[in-house]
């Protein structure tokens, strides 16, 4: 069984990473570098969404970070096979508590992932471009985990509970972090323009979707191959 988790996450995450480092590099990227040359020009040239000055911009020249070209796309590609693998475990492991049905059924699983690692923390923390004011990182991460984890279980209440309470637990459990609020800063303020926050935030969300669906549908063929495989073996599937 750990084998068979083992091959479908590997697999899957390889797969789906240059999946996503595909798109981004097409769509999410280049807006992401036309962003960073709003972050180096003069701060005369910042825009602010409210009332006030962003608080303390500070650009460290000697900080390392990837050229443009084959370093920034090495660097994506091995950031994104990392987080994919990650999420590939998850998914095979719950794939030998609830086994798909069918492939269909691992896009499903790959939404339900999209909603909960993506959607829901997006809600209060949107996608950010470089050169973009946000609150405390730690009050973020916090909230943000905290978010993820009550909307996975709000979910699997709303979706495998079977009595109604629990069902209405669930759905109570997945506005309470929206209901707290995300960490905001004391000013919304920005160096890119406001046209290309949003479709930043578009791309991110898109290029998303499409990597979970994809993570989903892949996994679930694997897990199901593997299975195939073992029953025509005469192995028990479970062993």
């Amino acid at each position: 069984m750990f084998k068979r988790i083992a091959q479908t996450a590997g697999f899957t995450g390889l797969l789906a990473a240059l999946i996503l480092t595909l798109l981004q590099s097409f769509w999410v990227a280049p807006l992401i570098l036309k962003a960073e040359t709003y972050e180096k020009a003069p701060a005369a040239e910042m825009h602010e969404h409210a009332e006030g000055a962003m608080s303390g911009h500070v650009h460290d020249e000697q900080a390392w970070e990837p050229e443009d070209g084959w370093q920034r796309v090495l660097s994506t590609t091995g950031g994104n096979l990392v987080v994919a693998v990650g999420f590939s475990l998850m998914l095979a492991a719950l794939y030998t508590l609830r086994e798909p049905a069918g492939v269909r059924q691992g896009a499903l699983w790959g939404l339900a992932g999209y909603a909960v690692f993506v959607l829901a923390p997006t809600l209060g923390l949107p996608p950010e471009l470089p050169g973009t004011a946000a609150a405390d990182l730690t009050q973020r991460q916090i909230w943000w985990i905290g978010t993820a984890a009550s909307t996975a279980v709000g979910l699997a209440l709303i979706v495998f509970a079977r009595s109604g309470l629990l069902k209405a637990l669930g759905a109570a459990i997945l506005v309470v972090p929206h209901v707290i609020g995300a960490p905001q800063p004391q000013v919304h303020a920005a160096l890119a323009p406001e046209a290309l926050e949003a479709e930043f935030k578009v791309a991110s969300l898109l290029t998303n979707a499409l990597f979970w669906v994809a993570m989903g549908l892949i996994s679930a063929w694997l897990f199901r191959r593997q299975d195939a495989r073992q029953t025509q073996a005469g192995l028990d599937p479970a062993i």
